[in-house]
């Protein structure tokens, strides 16, 4: 296709309009953008309602497709509406004028993560409903807020609400991530996310001499059996190609602070960290371990959570979830390459899984430079294009599970 075929796409137009939206993080205004779904709804003859579940300034879109049969559980196309800061003069481009390069590429924030899978829905959906297709199922269209910031004030905040227990929802679909390779990526499962501090105190005194009991010998001691651990898991991924990291547990030190002048032992260290822990670890024993090294250390250390996400569970790809096996059987038939792993990071579908409802993490970018959250992120117009034909198969099937 040509650039200028490209540029008269309808599709095209709806998407590169979408992304010149900046609803870059923080302090989003979404007012443009729920405006801009609320068009996209009236074409497509579809209700539409903005729903509020925790503040007025974080608007939850969501668009209903009303199934032949819709005493049954729906199925929920959600994606997020907020995108990454950008860093302006890193650009090639301006990272929100949505500039289509002579290769077809589309240069914006948002290209990757995730604005694309949003208007792929509407556009499978446009098509469907052209061919005559009518869902068995009902379908949620939903673009929730906040998401590239944790969530809490979007989908963890809708999934309590009497709205969504009312749409009764069997299953959801949301992102998953871009693939370089011919291969697409799956989540079926998503890391814990767990964030802790440590206060660290002991005697402090003069830098010249070897004072016993020091923060900083106990900050070492802590640091010391983390260090060990994150190695550990270096090694399983050395060891195992058929790993992804996924599936082991990382640690990271992020913050750091303590001590006033280098020549005076300080009584005080705090230290940060950050970690993500597989799906095979016992979170209780794996906590008990955290709390016997402080123990170790010495007296005086202290361990303070800030965030602690429970163990939910991995949504099944066997035969006893109707929904995985209406999705392969789509993808089977389209000839997609489905690779299933664990997302590394964190997506809604943690909320949605925590309500026990099984969810899948698909975008369908291959053959894709990785530029999510990274300077000069671009999808190609044809990956753009084909993705909507993927979802024209997957949908329907998905419905009618």
């Amino acid at each position: 296709m040509s650039l200028k075929k490209w540029e008269n796409d309808e599709e095209i137009k709806i998407f590169r309009e979408y992304l010149r939206i900046p609803t870059v993080q923080p302090d989003v205004d979404y007012t443009a953008c729920v405006e801009f779904l609320k068009r996209q709804a009236s074409s497509l003859n579809l209700p539409v309602d903005v729903v509020y579940p925790a503040l007025p300034s974080k608007p939850v879109v969501i668009i209903k497709w009303e199934g032949s049969q819709p005493e049954l559980p729906s199925i929920i196309l959600n994606s997020h509406t907020d995108v990454v800061p950008v860093f302006p003069d890193k650009w090639t481009h301006e990272p929100f004028s949505a500039d289509i390069d002579a290769e077809g590429r589309i240069y914006a924030r948002g290209t990757q993560d995730m604005k694309c899978v949003g208007t792929q829905y509407l556009g499978a959906i446009r098509s469907l409903k052209a061919s005559g297709f009518q869902p068995k199922r009902t379908l949620y269209v939903s673009f929730v807020p906040d998401e590239e910031i944790g969530g809490k004030l979007g989908m963890a905040e809708l999934v309590k609400t009497e709205y969504f227990a009312k749409m009764n929802v069997g299953f959801s679909l949301d992102e998953g991530a871009t693939s370089e390779t011919d291969t697409y990526h799956l989540f079926y499962a998503e890391r814990l996310r767990w964030g802790f501090k440590l206060k660290f105190n002991g005697t402090s005194g003069h830098g010249s001499l070897l004072l016993p009991n020091t923060a900083g010998v106990k900050l070492n001691y802590v640091l010391n059996k983390l260090t060990e651990y994150r190695s550990s898991q270096e090694e399983l991924l050395a060891k195992d190609p058929t790993l992804s990291k996924g599936d082991v547990t990382t640690v990271n030190l992020t913050q750091l602070s303590g001590g006033v002048q280098s020549n005076v032992v300080p009584p005080f260290f705090e230290a940060v960290f950050d970690l993500r822990l597989a799906v095979t670890v016992d979170v209780v024993a794996f906590e008990k371990q955290l709390r016997d090294w402080c123990k170790e250390a010495g007296d005086g250390v202290e361990l303070e959570f800030i965030i602690q996400e429970p163990y939910v569970a991995p949504t099944k790809l066997d035969g006893s979830n109707p929904f995985w096996v209406a999705f392969k059987a789509a993808s089977d038939e389209l000839g997609l390459k489905v690779h299933p792993i664990v997302c590394p990071g964190a997506t809604d579908s943690r909320y949605i899984r925590q309500k026990g409802v099984p969810a899948i993490g698909f975008s369908p970018i291959k053959n894709t430079t990785l530029r999510i959250h990274d300077n000069d992120e671009f999808l190609h117009a044809d990956i753009y294009l084909s993705g909507i034909e993927v979802y024209k198969k997957i949908i329907p099937n998905l419905s009618n599970a």
